[in-house]
């Protein structure tokens, strides 16, 4: 596997995960729902994980869920990759 499909394949497991903690708090008010997702991220996501989040948020959050991108102002933004 080359460098490109391993990123490709890391951030289309990053958006599949990232869509099914929205799909759960989808069930819940819009605003337990958003903090909802922002608080398991945080707690479960390593910040390696956040760190990847983000450069999918920040190039524009293709293919996430919109509670994923309403909840991305409460989810913790590591600091850069040294």
């Amino acid at each position: 596997m080359s460098l490109d499909e391993h990123r490709a394949s890391t951030r289309e497991k990053l958006i599949r995960m990232a869509n099914q903690i929205a799909t759960f708090f989808h069930s819940k008010p819009r605003v337990e729902g958003v903090e909802g997702v922002a608080e398991h991220i945080n707690k479960f996501w390593e910040p390696r994980m956040r760190r990847h989040l983000f450069e999918i948020i920040d190039a524009g959050g293709d293919g996430l869920d919109e509670l994923v991108l309403a909840a991305a102002p409460g989810i913790r933004r590591p600091a850069e990759a040294a």
